[in-house]
């Protein structure tokens, strides 16, 4: 098995994060440091270190839990304020899929299992997120429309997979939006662009499950059925939708792609229709006569 491979099921972090740690120089293996990725070990007949402390795998463990608003859904804080880990009482290092910002509330999936969780939180498996949302004013049909279609943000375009409006009150509107991108505060960026503010969100499903009945600061331990439903759609990267781009490149903007792809199919065009032609041959000695016989165009 794949050392980095190891290092995740050992509950110290996604794969890419472990590769980091072999690459700063800090895991060991039958004493030997490794810093070359993709080496093979036996984690029943070696010895594997990190930081010069023993790890072995640890036994999975999963739970879904309604993270309060005003908790904190990162490892850690430098001004010590309440964090989602905190509220389950385990020894096993945990980290969440995916994140709430610090006044959203919700649910949030907690657990050791480090590849899972970074292919769970990754927008190439397309895992989609379910969030009710109350903004301010009502936003009209036109806005909506804007939302659904796409929406230009500094980082690129944010779409929605669906959006629908749920009750209109006086001065506030209740949605449900599903989304399968993970930026950072991506529902309330896009809603401020149409010029409303969000008042409440809450995540109330991720994939298969569902937030149902538990209580803020609550949480469960998932069944076998919701951990193995969660390991099919880890193993199943999904396919863009109809009208719909896949997941952009590093670096560059939709509109940066598009005008890149545009100049490359009209040069190709372009270039094919020279290779197309066929060039008359000129007629040897009337070249210059006949040029200075025509008549100008006017």
């Amino acid at each position: 098995m794949r050392l980095q491979k190891v290092l995740a099921s050992c509950g110290l972090g996604s794969r890419r994060g472990c590769e980091e740690l072999i690459e700063q120089g800090r895991v060991q293996v039958d004493r030997e440091v490794i810093t070359v990725l993709g080496t093979r070990v036996d984690p029943v007949k070696q010895e594997i270190r990190v930081d010069g402390s023993i790890v072995r795998p640890a036994g999975r463990i999963y739970f879904v839990l309604n993270k309060p608003p005003g908790v904190l859904s990162t490892n850690k804080d430098p001004q010590g304020r309440a964090l989602v880990i905190d509220i389950i009482p385990t020894q096993e290092r945990l980290f969440t899929v995916g994140r709430l910002d610090r006044m959203s509330e919700g649910l949030i999936l907690v657990t050791n299992d480090g590849e899972l969780a970074n292919q769970l939180a990754h927008p190439r498996y397309g895992v989609t997120k379910t969030y009710r949302v109350t903004v301010a004013g009502n936003p009209s049909g036109a806005a909506l429309k804007q939302v659904r279609k796409g929406v230009y943000l500094d980082d690129g375009l944010a779409q929605v997979d669906a959006l629908r409006v749920k009750r209109r009150l006086a001065k506030s509107t209740e949605m449900e939006m599903v989304l399968s991108e993970g930026r950072n505060r991506e529902i309330r960026r896009v809603l401020a662009r149409i010029g409303h503010k969000v008042l409440k969100l809450k995540r109330i499903a991720l994939g298969p499950l569902r937030l149902g009945k538990l209580q803020p600061g609550d949480y469960r331990e998932l069944t076998s059925s919701e951990v193995r439903r969660l390991r099919q759609m880890a193993n199943q990267p999904a396919q863009a939708a109809p009208g719909r781009s896949s997941v952009p490149e590093r670096g560059r903007s939709d509109r940066q792609q598009k005008r890149s792809r545009g100049s490359s199919a009209a040069s190709r065009s372009r270039g094919s229709g020279t290779r197309g032609r066929k060039r008359t041959p000129a007629r040897k000695g009337n070249s210059s006569s006949s040029s200075q016989g025509r008549k100008p165009r006017r």
